[in-house]
């Protein structure tokens, strides 16, 4: 059984987690070499803190991605995703992503040369997915997108075009506004979808 006591040191280890987190995604977006001692200080806790949290600086960076994760989920479902036709929801997802990686783009194309476990990253994926399912499929429903293409497939080229435009944008050989100006595009020819007014 659990006391007080217990709860209260789970619940002050959790603040510190917390706390690195947000640290490390400002410092790092800052800096995306900064030292465990910058982002310690940041979050006001010492560097023995952090290492107790994140044993490594490769799972402190991993633990920062799932963070900007959760984040641009949270951002996704603040879109009202089943509302209105689903061709203006699919923006909609898109841009609120968009909006997330473009707070933190240093920080962004650092993880984005991690090397990730393909288990970790489709794990990561998943919520993504599960909204992008709802969308499509309300969408074919409704005939304003093309339902000959399985359901995985449109959700796995979402996913892969919304990585290349990224690319593009940040290798430079796109600006931001065309980089989604493209993805938009694409999208919508992929799923026989005509652009919204």
């Amino acid at each position: 059984m659990t006391g007080p006591q217990d709860r209260n040191r789970r619940a002050d280890a959790q603040r510190s987690r917390t706390s690195i987190l947000e640290a490390a995604v400002h410092v790092l977006n800052a800096d995306p070499e900064a030292s465990v001692g910058a982002i310690a200080t940041a979050a006001a806790v010492t560097r023995q803190t952090v290492y107790a949290h994140f044993p490594s600086r490769e799972r402190l960076l991993v633990a920062v991605l799932d963070h900007l994760t959760e984040e641009t989920v949270a951002a996704m479902d603040a879109a009202d995703l089943d509302t209105g036709p689903a061709v203006d929801a699919l923006l909609r997802l898109l841009e609120a992503g968009s909006r997330t990686a473009g707070r933190y783009p240093v920080l962004f194309q650092k993880l984005g040369s991690l090397p990730v476990h393909p288990h970790a990253d489709q794990r990561r994926h998943v919520p993504i997915g599960d909204r992008l399912k709802r969308i499509i499929q309300r969408g074919q429903q409704a005939g304003e997108f093309d339902d000959q293409l399985s359901l995985d497939w449109l959700v796995a080229v979402t996913i892969k075009l919304g990585h290349a435009a990224s690319e593009e944008a940040e290798a430079g050989r796109l600006s931001s506004v065309e980089a989604t100006e493209a993805l938009h595009v694409s999208l919508l020819r992929v799923f026989g979808a005509a652009a919204p007014r």
